[in-house]
């Protein structure tokens, strides 16, 4: 039978030639179950049989393409279709699958083409898309959302569709020209890009904050009667004007972008310039979020922007002061610090350092069982000692110690053997005794 040939009557046919990448769906009318038959191969109808779909080609999803189908087949967790106990093809009724680039294959009784294959949406730069989750459902990131949640996919890039999320709509981005503002309302609660927790109602305007940065090309006084001298630099931001020309004597040096830290941000200044403009060489200035600044002409970060540090219970740090300062410790008394003393904060807690502070390392308190252990070495003393069977934290003077076994030890113990030569035989293996009880419980480890 040719594969164009669909009008004739399937029961007059008895001979079915299915060519390559095409398939039919055949109905055993003693038992009612439909069954697919792939090509490309020879079919020979038999009398209880009828065949109610094709040859019909298969469906081919070329790269950067994806289809849609509802009510899909179920597969086991070696990709095969599940059948029931009748010979049954078992569906996910009422659900979707959203098939990317694949094989050809063919749909199923009861299998139904929602969508065509289609190409997949290119979101360009300056533009995203707005998503809805439909139900709930943990991305690939391990991020969880729940049913009406919403979200934004920024372009560029290539959004791969999933059944749990709709796509509400286009958004272009705004461009915010000089000497203009954008105001915005918050649908629900929810955190702007600034990490600022807006709630449902809340208005505010988003501008595109610059300064200018100048430098006197020789001794003037300005238009606001402020003298500069020759060299000299300074910023003019929003707050001294909407609008400057350059005077003759003013050169503009460049642009210089506002700096936003976030509640859980912080920042080191070097060479921060004091209220009277003068540069303070040498010195450092801590500026903790939420707050946004512009840097001064000769002020530079040490470090960027940095994250506060978010201790556990089971974390703590390591300290180090540079300088000598007065510290305030978590019961808030004044400690006094001398440079290179060392000590140690635990958590729960929020710290940020302070300028005379170096964060030496982070610390997280290791859990030994009953049958485990670690050699511990004090830095000041050079003692060695072992603890087991509890969770322990590594102190300031503290560092993991690594023991050196003995060649012939390391082989009995990799052998289970009893290290002892007078217990009886010794090539006998012996999985629990106490002579070599210390040696398999005190286990080095290393953080």
């Amino acid at each position: 039978m040719s594969s164009s040939r669909r009008s004739a009557p399937h029961d007059e046919e008895s001979i079915y030639r299915i060519p390559p990448y095409y398939y039919i769906h055949v109905l055993d009318q003693n038992t009612n179950v439909t069954k697919v038959e792939v090509g490309p191969k020879t079919f020979i109808r038999q009398d209880n049989e009828k065949v109610i779909l094709g040859p019909e080609k298969m469906i081919t999803i070329p790269p950067r393409h994806y289809c849609i189908v509802e009510n899909p087949v179920l597969r086991d967790k070696d990709g095969r279709v599940v059948i029931d106990a009748n010979g049954q093809i078992k569906l996910g009724h009422a659900d979707q699958d959203i098939r990317l680039a694949q094989d050809p294959f063919p749909l199923y009784p009861g299998e139904v083409l929602k969508q065509g294959v289609s190409g997949l949406r290119v979101v360009m730069a300056n533009s995203a898309i707005r998503l809805r989750a439909m139900l709930d459902f943990e991305s690939e990131s391990g991020e969880k959302r729940v049913a009406g949640d919403e979200w934004l996919f920024e372009g560029p890039g290539t959004f791969i569709p999933k059944k749990e999320v709709e796509v509400v709509e286009t958004i272009l981005a705004t461009i915010i020209q000089p000497n203009q503002a954008i105001r915005l309302t918050a649908r629900k609660e929810t955190k702007d890009r600034d990490g600022t927790l807006r709630v449902a109602g809340e208005e505010w305007l988003v501008k595109r904050l610059k300064a200018l940065h100048l430098r006197s090309t020789r001794t003037f006084k300005d238009d606001k009667g402020i003298l500069h001298k020759n060299g000299e630099e300074w910023l003019i931001t929003m707050a001294d004007t909407e609008a400057h020309i350059p005077n003759v004597y003013e050169e503009v040096v460049g642009v210089v972008d506002i700096t936003t830290l976030n509640n859980r941000q912080y920042c080191v200044i070097l060479d921060p310039v004091d209220k009277d403009g003068k540069p303070q060489l040498g010195q450092k200035r801590l500026v903790k979020g939420e707050k946004s600044f512009f840097l001064l002409p000769g002020e530079k970060l040490e470090q960027g922007i940095q994250d506060v540090f978010i201790l556990g219970e089971d974390e703590g740090l390591i300290l180090k002061a540079n300088e000598a300062f007065m510290d305030i410790d978590g019961k808030e008394k004044e400690v006094p610090r001398r440079p290179g003393d060392r000590w140690m904060i635990r958590g729960p807690s929020e710290y940020v350092p302070p300028v005379e502070v170096e964060v030496v390392a982070r610390r997280k308190a290791i859990p030994l069982d009953e049958n485990e252990g670690i050699y511990i070495r004090d830095i000041k003393t050079g003692r060695v000692r072992a603890v087991c069977g509890q969770t322990y934290m590594l102190t300031q003077d503290e560092e993991l110690w690594e023991k050196e076994l003995p060649p012939t030890v390391e082989q009995l113990l990799a052998g289970g053997k009893d290290p002892l030569a007078d217990r009886g035989t010794r090539n006998v293996v012996v999985p629990e005794i106490s002579s070599k009880s210390f040696l398999q419980r005190v286990i080095t480890r290393f953080m």
